[in-house]
């Protein structure tokens, strides 16, 4: 039943962004009740979670990135 740590970085990784099924947030409560490293490690994932949703962080369009990577073309 133990995951690695590896597998719970993962997990933890996936939970941060709601892709984690069921079974494998089960799994990683189970390996962070065990594991002092990666409970360190999940509780920092959260708290930037937190910070990135806090400061509603935007990312350019499909549009945006194409008009950037051509005036970064055309500059050349």
């Amino acid at each position: 039943m133990m995951i690695s740590c590896e597998k719970a970085a993962n997990i933890c990784n996936r939970h941060q962004y709601r892709e984690a099924t069921v079974w494998e947030r089960i799994q990683l409560k189970f390996h962070l009740t065990m594991c002092k490293t990666c409970a360190k490690h999940s509780a920092k994932n959260e708290k930037l979670t937190s910070l990135c949703n806090q400061a509603k962080l935007t990312v350019l369009s499909d549009e945006e990135k194409r008009k950037m990577k051509e005036t970064f073309s055309n500059a050349k």
